[in-house]
């Protein structure tokens, strides 16, 4: 395969944005993604819609049309294989980056299935992939995930939520929809601000009417096979229940960072290190590119704010080539 002028680690949007740039500025290039196309979108809720409206999604200026204004999961996923397939983009999917390594000024990328050499590396990965846990007996039941995916699953039985965010409001909305008796079990003191502002008031009115129950200043202690033990501010509650979804959110994988040598914040942000004007972290030719740079802060990054970082990187690797 040769050596690449850059490996790009993720074939989300952002490593599709990396990729359509370095094509353009005679770059050579390598994809190198873990699932199928965009595979974090891919495994969003199927009746998922963005917050964001169709333009603030789009990458290098080509047009995502959508049929209303804020796209739809199938919108995206559609959109996104139309620009890896009409560009005849270097993707290598369904294979897994398990190690980067520097030595001198030349990579080594090893995967699962091939090992490949490049002067420069970026890091789009995201952070979909590790849920953040609550650390209770009973985690780990078969009845239990960290994601949500279809209502129709949930039809007839007794689901308890929880989270307060997006995800998990969307998903106690469409289950109660099919016909699922929800539970939300939120920490906080109401759902969250953050929620779409077209979401938030329709949840609102069910919890008020009564049609899905919430526990505010609640915590799951344990879960059973049959039940929930729920600490509430009347005290714990034993509910009975069929499914668990713990929708309260994902990280990135920063093992996968530290081990490459990523300098990450000692606070609780776990901020990685890199230069905005470049986005190359304090490793050299090693760069990020994406939601990964806000470390814990998954809401700062998003896709219409962090294209930008495609031209930015791919301009600094073009001068450094020159240089």
């Amino acid at each position: 395969m040769g050596q690449f002028d850059v490996l790009i680690i993720g074939g989300g949007p952002i490593g599709i944005a990396c990729g359509l740039e370095a094509k353009k500025k005679g770059l050579s290039y390598v994809i190198i993604e873990k699932g199928p196309i965009v595979n974090s979108l891919f495994n969003y809720p199927v009746n998922m819609q963005f917050f964001s409206s169709s333009e603030r999604l789009e990458i290098d200026n080509v047009p995502f049309i959508s049929k209303e204004a804020k796209p739809k999961r199938n919108e995206a996923l559609e959109y996104y294989r139309r620009i890896v397939t009409a560009n005849q983009l270097n993707i290598h999917l369904f294979e897994k980056v398990e190690s980067v390594n520097k030595s001198e000024d030349i990579f080594s990328i090893k995967s699962n299935k091939n090992t490949y050499t490049a002067l420069n590396v970026v890091v789009a990965t995201g952070f979909y992939d590790i849920p953040n846990t609550i650390n209770v007996p009973g985690e780990t039941l078969p009845k239990v995930s960290h994601y949500y995916k279809d209502p129709h699953f949930y039809a007839g039985q007794k689901l308890a939520i929880i989270g307060a965010s997006n995800s998990a409001i969307d998903a106690a909305l469409e289950c109660w929809r099919k016909g699922s008796e929800v539970t939300l079990i939120i920490r906080g003191a109401e759902v969250g601000q953050r929620v779409k502002y077209w979401v938030r008031p329709d949840i609102i009115n069910r919890i008020e009417e009564g049609s899905i129950k919430a526990y505010y200043h609640a915590e799951v202690k344990e879960i059973g096979e049959n039940e929930i033990l729920v600490a509430t501010t009347e005290g714990d509650v034993k509910l009975e229940n069929d499914f668990v979804l713990i929708l309260t959110g994902y990280k990135p994988d920063f093992d996968f960072l530290t081990k490459m040598g990523i300098a990450l914040s000692n606070d609780d942000k776990r901020l990685p290190h890199y230069d905005p004007t470049s986005m190359e972290t304090n490793i050299p030719g090693l760069y990020l590119a994406g939601v990964i740079c806000g470390g814990m802060e998954t809401h700062k990054w998003f896709i219409e704010n962090s294209r930008v970082h495609a031209p930015i990187i791919m301009d600094a690797i073009l001068q450094k080539k020159l240089d």
